[in-house]
C-alpha cells in the first residue's frame, strides 16, 4: 500500500464517500481542501458504457470549458503562407508550411501540446504522419484541429477549447482547470465537460452511458459528483 502524507489523509476525511455530490457541492469541497496555494490541477475522470472495440462506440470530441483551463499550451501551425503571420499573432509558437514539415521529419523533435493545420496542408502531412500519430499530435477533424480558419482554431484552443477521447478501458480524463478558479468558474467549467460528455454519446451505445464521474484535484482524493 502506498504511503500517503498527513495532508492527503485529512482531506480524504472530508470527503464522504457514500455521497453523490452535486457539481457546486464537489467544487466546494475541493475549495475546502486549500489548494489554491499551489494552483492544482482540477481533473474529471468519467467512466463511460461504452464498448470501445467497435469503432462506432469510440467517443471522441471537443468541450469549449467557459474559463479555460488554467493550463498555458504550445500550439505549431502548418499553413499555407498567407496565414503564417496571422496564426503567429494569435498566439501560435510556431509556424510553418513545408518548412516546418521538413523540420519535425528531420528532427523528429514536436515540443508543443496541440499542431492544427490548414485544410488545404493535409495531404501534405503524409511524410509526418507516423511521428505525429504516435504523439497523439496528428491534427484531424474529429478533433477540430483542422480547419478553414486556422486563426480562429488557434484563438478558440487558447480560450479553452479542448478535445477528449476514451481511452482503451472507456475512461475519459480531462483537465478542467485550476484550484485557483473561483468557485462559480470552476462549477461551469465542470458541467460545460460533464454536458459535452453528455452530447458524445454514440447512437450505437445501449444500456447505462455514464456509469461514473469523479473530480479531483490532481494529488487530492476523489469526490463523486451527479450527471444528471
Amino acid at each position: 500500500m502506498s504511503h500517503r502524507s498527513k495532508r492527503y489523509l485529512a482531506h480524504r476525511a472530508l470527503v464522504d464517500k457514500s455521497k453523490l455530490y452535486t457539481v457546486p457541492e464537489a467544487v466546494a469541497l475541493l475549495k475546502q481542501m486549500g489548494q489554491e496555494k499551489v494552483n492544482a490541477a482540477v481533473e474529471l475522470h468519467a467512466k463511460l458504457g461504452v464498448d470501445t472495440k467497435q469503432s462506432t462506440q469510440q467517443v471522441r470530441a471537443v468541450v469549449h470549458l467557459p474559463h479555460g483551463t488554467g493550463k498555458k499550451i504550445k500550439i505549431a501551425a502548418i499553413v499555407n503562407e498567407h496565414q503564417v503571420k496571422e496564426c503567429l499573432a494569435a498566439g501560435a509558437v510556431e509556424v510553418g508550411g513545408d518548412d516546418l514539415i521538413a523540420k519535425i521529419k528531420t528532427s523528429e523533435q514536436t515540443p508543443y501540446d496541440i499542431i492544427v493545420a490548414g485544410s488545404d496542408m493535409m495531404s501534405k502531412l503524409v511524410p509526418i504522419a507516423k511521428i505525429l500519430g504516435t504523439r497523439g499530435l496528428m491534427p484531424s477533424p474529429k478533433s477540430e484541429t483542422v480547419s478553414q480558419n486556422p486563426v480562429k482554431t488557434i484563438q478558440d484552443l487558447l480560450s479553452g477549447k479542448i478535445s477528449f477521447k476514451t481511452d482503451e478501458s472507456g475512461n475519459i480524463h480531462l483537465l478542467v482547470g485550476r484550484a485557483g478558479h473561483s468557485e462559480a468558474d470552476l462549477t461551469e467549467n465542470i458541467q460545460a465537460a460533464i454536458d459535452a460528455i453528455k452530447k458524445a454519446k454514440p447512437s450505437e451505445t445501449k444500456g447505462t452511458y455514464f456509469g461514473s464521474c469523479y473530480v479531483c484535484t490532481a494529488m487530492g482524493p476523489s469526490i463523486k459528483v451527479k450527471t444528471n
